[in-house]
């Protein structure tokens, strides 16, 4: 026998308002007035509702990441580059979300690693006088949201633990506007500020730990990124056990004496994917999407990147990895970073990676990118900008060409010459990128290592006083990253998080 279902529910007020009762028609622009609605623009304008009963946190997050227009560098549908809860699937299976819903923890995980700035606060870590002041924050400006998790029961509201989204602040109430994503079940509503404080003031039982906020801001970072750890794949679990444990273990275990001591034994048994954990970030476009030609913006955050390229190699790490790779790549020995030395095959390859951001699948198959490849240099001022490389992405029966931009000096380390058609590798490919991999590693990391003197060289050489201000926050970037993949890789993300020290 068939069952009718529900549709929606009544929405108990007290002690909520209807947003679109005169009682909350009032209340809006009351708070308009007041300046305290700038955030519910941008808001309401991706405001959706969530797809599955347990996706509250997904349909929250994917709403806030597109309202701070934070690309997320992978297809949704058709050629669109958005957020939708089926891409947020990061830190935790989809259908675990589904059947059991998400927690605060990993919620915020999931927010780190699609690109945004997050700060979290459970109700014990602080106070209803600070969370007021927060909400204050958010609803004056449009580059800061707050979500909040809190238990229905508290507003007589039917069910448990859920994720929405602030939309603004009556101050003369002390009221907040819940965008609640469950428009299935009640509409927006205004609910006392310190109602919501007790709401969140409640203990999940699945975690043992208290609900709370998170404000959810766009990265000021963003622009100077060269290298981002990729989480896409499963193997990402391996390489950060690898990373955060197996290494201190190794170095305290093995009596080392210098720097390709440290090296050797590093890359002596390193997980397969380990080449591919850490990333370059680059620009990738469909050619009719906008040619082969780059704007005066691409332009100067290609500039932004080479002066970074720059700063790590010329770190004492750098050194020691170039001589100690080409004294071992042809042992083959340890694990190829960023591809072959060839540069035509390096444009496949990254045009590869780039098919499959902009398909919105990491790791797929069946992709060959070898019916031809262009490597074009780009200048500004009459001084090298840039490479655009490109390549014909044949899948099956379809061809497709995809242009990613890359920072000249990048090919040129690889390659080194300046010139793609004469090409002929004088530095062992990745010596970049595994620079910047020890140097995310924590200090705490070097502890174990016995002889005081090579302590001594390692703690100069990873010292953030002695990198370069734009280094220092790309290090600090994928610290971050990685601390926060080993919450997840431990299933800790639900503890406090404290930012990783420099």
């Amino acid at each position: 026998m068939a069952t009718s279902g529900l549709y929606r529910r009544v929405l108990p007020s007290p002690p909520a308002i209807d947003f679109a009762s005169d009682e909350g028609k009032k209340l809006f622009i009351e708070a308009i007035q007041a300046g305290t609605m700038e955030g519910f623009y941008k808001l309401i304008s991706y405001f959706q509702t969530q797809s599955e009963p347990a996706y509250c946190g997904l349909a929250s997050l994917s709403m806030v990441l597109n309202a701070l227009a934070i690309d997320p560098g992978r297809k949704w549908k058709g050629p669109w580059r958005w957020f939708d809860e089926s891409m947020l699937d990061c830190c935790e299976p989809l259908e675990k979300v589904k059947a059991e819903g998400i927690s605060f923890g990993k919620v915020a995980c999931l927010a780190q690693c699609a690109g945004a700035e997050v700060e979290a606060f459970r109700t014990n870590e602080t106070t209803v006088d600070l969370f007021r002041q927060f909400v204050k924050r958010c609803s004056s400006s449009d580059n800061c949201h707050l979500v909040s998790s809190y238990h229905r029961a508290a507003f007589k509201q039917t069910g448990t633990g859920h994720f929405s989204p602030i939309g603004g602040y009556h101050a003369g109430s002390d009221m907040v506007l819940i965008l609640d994503v469950a428009r299935f079940k009640y509409p927006p509503h205004w609910v006392p500020l310190t109602l919501l404080w007790e709401a969140m003031d409640t203990v999940d039982k699945t975690t043992g730990q208290r609900r709370g906020f998170m404000l959810i801001s766009r990265p000021k970072r963003d622009p100077r990124l060269l290298y981002t750890l990729s989480c896409k794949n499963e193997s990402w679990v391996s390489v950060v056990k690898y990373l955060m444990d197996d290494v201190p273990h190794l170095l305290k275990s093995e009596d080392v004496k210098d720097i390709n001591g440290i090296l050797s034994i590093l890359l002596a048994s390193p997980p397969s994917s380990l080449g591919k954990f850490i990333q370059w970030v680059a620009e990738v476009k469909r050619e009719q999407d906008g040619g082969i030609g780059i704007s005066e913006e691409e332009k100067q955050r290609l500039a932004i990147r080479e002066e970074l390229l720059k700063q790590v190699q010329d770190t004492g790490f750098f050194k020691y990895i170039v001589n100690f790779l080409s004294s071992t790549l042809c042992c083959g020995r340890v694990p190829v970073f960023g591809g072959s030395g060839n540069l035509h095959e390096i444009a496949a390859s990254i045009c590869c990676q780039g098919a499959e951001i902009l398909s919105g699948k990491s790791g797929t198959s069946g992709c060959s990118c070898g019916h031809e490849t262009c490597v074009k240099c780009m200048k500004a001022d009459g001084h090298k900008t840039g490479m655009v490389l490109s390549a014909t992405i044949v899948k099956g029966k379809n061809e497709e060409k995809v242009n990613m931009l890359v920072p000249q000096s990048l090919m040129e380390l690889c390659c080194g010459a300046p010139d793609p058609n004469n090409c002929s590798s004088t530095q062992p490919v990745g010596s970049n990128i595994l620079t910047a991999l020890l140097l995310t590693l924590p200090p705490e990391t070097w502890y174990g290592i016995k002889d005081e003197k090579l302590q001594e060289e390692v703690q100069s050489l990873i010292s953030m006083d002695n990198l370069p201000a734009m280094l220092q926050e790309q290090v600090l970037h994928l610290r971050r990253q990685l601390y926060h993949l080993k919450k997840c890789q431990e299933n800790m993300v639900d503890e406090i998080l404290p930012a990783p020290c420099p």
